[in-house]
């Protein structure tokens, strides 16, 4: 690293490959003149950032005065930056699939319900402005339009379907990316082709009271396995009513995680960075805390800085 070059921001980003397209958790180090990432520590840039916010830091820093393009795309999981000029079509259709199975989730995908239209009752579907106000609190869309464009693309591609009379008039008369209408009379549904799927795995394993909770907090740290002891990149959620604190592998989704626990009874720590703290192996940085659930489970974590370390133990510390 050029030690001349002054850092203008850093942090955990989720990285497509060039040649295999799998996403890999990396720690990116914006520069004056270059954009620099490392496998833990601190040409197909296609980004994800953990929240919309942290998105827009990254892409108002890269910005100004740097010679590369800057185009906020809408990617899950997370919140894609792309530093490209256009997406593709099969990048189009991948990012669909992954709205679709965000709508499926049973947790917090659209609800269905039964909808009444010019005196004909309808089954399992929902309604356009439904839609519309669900992408835009999951934050898929930044606005009203957005999301209407969005929503257009699901129904372009055979995930959606219309349902009754005014949906399917809007389809056939309306020029591209308006085909979707934000209204509440207007009704839609999941294509008969498409078999419900989504969160099969996570509404087996965890209970629905886990995830229903508000987010508090999210971000990227990094965990210690139990078993092997490695360190792995994890996007880590916070809720309340009730306490929980979830993990992804933001490589997948933010949808089904991989583990997570309550808070209640537990105990929040930070460990000094002189040394190794007993129980910890192999690549340590520094910025550590420890979380000791009520069952007595050990969890090691490490934050990007001291900062976020101090603000994810005081906001755990809240929940406890």
């Amino acid at each position: 690293m050029d030690t001349g070059n002054v850092v203008v921001r850093e942090g955990f980003l989720v990285k497509r490959g060039h040649l295999v397209h799998n996403w890999k958790a990396r720690w990116f180090v914006l520069m004056s003149d270059k954009l620099l990432y490392y496998k833990f520590e601190g040409v197909d840039h296609f980004l994800e950032a953990c929240s919309r916010e942290e998105r827009d830091h990254w892409a108002g820093d890269i910005t100004p005065g740097r010679p590369c393009w800057v185009q906020l795309a809408q990617h899950q999981p997370g919140v894609g930056l792309s530093l490209r000029a256009s997406v593709s079509v099969s990048d189009s259709i991948c990012f669909s699939r992954k709205v679709l199975d965000s709508m499926y989730d049973v947790h917090s995908g659209i609800k269905m319900s039964n909808h009444v239209e010019q005196g004909s009752t309808y089954s399992n579907c929902f309604s356009g402005s439904a839609v519309v106000d669900w992408m835009v609190f999951m934050q898929l869309a930044l606005t009203r339009v957005e999301a209407m464009t969005l929503a257009s693309a699901l129904l372009e591609e055979g995930f959606l379907r219309t349902v009754g009379l005014r949906s399917a008039v809007a389809l056939r008369t309306s020029g591209l990316g308006e085909q979707f209408m934000d209204d509440s009379t207007t009704l839609y549904s999941f294509s008969d082709s498409l078999k419900k799927r989504g969160s099969v795995k996570a509404e087996t394993s965890l209970s629905a009271v886990e995830l229903s909770g508000k987010v508090i907090k999210r971000g990227y740290l990094l965990k210690q396995g139990h078993r092997r002891k490695n360190w792995k990149v994890r996007l880590f959620v916070l809720r309340s009513e009730p306490a929980y604190l979830h993990y992804f592998d933001p490589t997948k989704d933010d949808i089904s995680p991989v583990g997570g626990f309550s808070l209640r009874g537990s105990l929040v720590s930070s460990l000094d960075d002189n040394g190794v703290p007993s129980g910890v192996k192999g690549n340590v940085q520094g910025n550590l805390f420890k979380i000791i659930t009520h069952s007595d489970t050990h969890y090691f974590i490490q934050a990007p800085t001291h900062q976020q370390k101090m603000d994810w133990i005081d906001a755990i510390r809240e929940q406890t």
